[in-house]
């Protein structure tokens, strides 16, 4: 996969949809929240996923399997630190408004830097 989500594709409880085993997708979305300390890639898609965990249906259990497979596809990916001595401390947020089609809650997040180093 080239990314961990579609763009396109917003995800809602859909109540006609098959439900799935619970305990196994929330396992699941456990181990891709425990992985997001080192690839925060993909923290987005996974937290969208893991509103979920209540009921979760075919969809959701789809979209966690294709965050399952972009990471075996890019398991080089990581994070790298130089020797920098700049020391100014930059950040970026950005937020989605009404982007749960749910509840119309936003989602935001942000990342900073020190110098050219991620650091949160």
């Amino acid at each position: 996969m080239a990314t961990p989500m579609p763009i396109t594709v917003k995800l809602q409880s859909n109540p006609g949809e098959k439900s799935v085993y619970q305990k196994l997708y929330i396992s699941m979305i456990r181990s891709l929240l425990y992985l997001t300390a080192t690839r925060p890639d993909i923290a987005f898609s996974v937290g969208c996923c893991a509103r979920f965990q209540a009921d979760p249906r075919e969809s959701h259990l789809k979209a966690v399997k294709r965050i399952i497979r972009y990471v075996n596809g890019t398991m080089d990916y990581g994070l790298s630190y130089s020797m920098d001595t700049n020391n100014n401390i930059v950040a970026y947020s950005d937020a989605d408004w009404e982007g749960c089609v749910e509840d119309r809650k936003s989602t935001s997040g942000g990342c900073f830097y020190v110098g050219k180093n991620l650091v949160a």
